[in-house]
């Protein structure tokens, strides 16, 4: 779709097509006046059927990125008024059904192992292993010159920058060994009660020892709709409890596909010059996710499949999703840099 150029005045966001638009203007007015909110429900249906593809979409990713962020907090709605609105709710509801429908037509999906911990692990350590060929972050480790390393970076910040937060959504909506497991991975996400060793700290620090800016939301206008829709993934999974077996497989296959990237990515800015301030994040991630890994396969998901054999088949599909979403971003990327251009959108 289309970019229109609208800019809202309160949030400072570029609007990237009609529907995203609507919102905006919603946002930067109050609940009680309906108007805008009666013209919403008509963008929602007006965008779902235009878009060739929900997963790509512009209008669609940004406007449910900016949903989401209600949730958050720090980009728009600072006083929380629209945060619980039914209207809102209710056409975010209509954009998850599209996202996810898309996803459940086009995700490859492995076939279901017996619900044991052991057989589900094994499932999962099959679709997570690594691969032979091109790949972003050995594409990064060898050949990124400085400028294609820093813009990685600005892809990275939208999720980077609140590391953990999505996935931790599902804390209360698991019990007994799985929710053990989860808040253990999420407690060294958030530094096990230091601050400065936040993982999201620690980024900020890389992100401004390349001379960038660590505010959250800096480089939203240049950020493509299939990096929002990797977030989104996590956002739609850990909000939905129904999804809750996703969000187990999600953070498994993330989990278990981070510390071989990260090595090569603290090698590519070692190359590049750039001392432990900047690799710190990577090198850190190459030690924690090892251990994270065994963790997520078998205490997070291996067990809520034992536990409720039901969400067998979303804890796959979460983290087939996931991998299939940072799969088409990956290569996104690298076909960008290997072709001598900007993987960013022109603001």
């Amino acid at each position: 779709m289309t970019d229109t150029g609208m800019q809202a005045s309160s949030t400072h966001l570029s609007a990237r097509g009609p529907l995203s638009a609507s919102l905006l203007h919603i946002l930067d007015g109050r609940p009680d006046d309906v108007g805008p909110v009666t013209s919403w429900h008509d963008a929602v249906d007006e965008a779902i059927a235009a878009t060739s593809d929900v997963i790509v979409d512009d209008d669609v990713q940004f406007t449910l990125f900016l949903l989401y962020s209600l949730h958050t907090g720090g980009l728009v709605d600072p006083g929380g008024v629209w945060e619980w609105n039914g209207d809102l709710l209710a056409g975010r509801a209509r954009l998850e059904a599209a996202f996810e429908a898309r996803l459940r037509e086009v995700v490859p999906m492995p076939d279901l192992p017996p619900a044991e911990s052991g057989a589900v692990a094994a499932t999962l350590f099959e679709l997570t292993k690594p691969t032979p060929g091109p790949s972003l972050s050995r594409y990064l480790a060898r050949k990124a010159t400085l400028e294609q390393a820093v813009e990685f970076l600005k892809q990275r910040t939208v999720y980077t920058l609140r590391e953990a937060d999505p996935h931790s959504w599902a804390i209360p909506r698991l019990h007994g060994r799985s929710k053990v497991a989860l808040v253990e991975i999420q407690s060294d996400e958030y530094g096990a009660g230091r601050p400065d060793r936040q993982h999201a700290a620690i980024f900020a620090r890389t992100i401004e020892g390349v001379g960038l800016d660590a505010t959250y939301g800096a480089y939203l206008d240049e950020i493509p709709a299939i990096t929002f829709a990797s977030l989104n993934l996590m956002s739609m999974f850990g909000l939905n409890r129904r999804l809750r077996g996703a969000t187990a497989g999600h953070l498994a296959a993330f989990e278990m596909t981070s510390s071989i990237p990260n090595t090569s990515y603290g090698d590519a800015f070692k190359r590049l010059g750039f001392g432990e301030d900047v690799t710190e994040y990577f090198d850190e991630h190459v030690e924690a996710d090892a251990v994270h890994e065994q963790i997520a396969a078998h205490d997070l998901a291996g067990s809520l499949a034992e536990d409720e054999p039901d969400l067998l088949a979303d804890i796959l599909f979460g983290a087939s999703a996931g991998l299939y979403v940072d799969g088409l971003l990956a290569d996104h990327i690298l076909e960008a840099f290997e072709g001598g251009r900007s993987s960013l959108r022109a603001a």
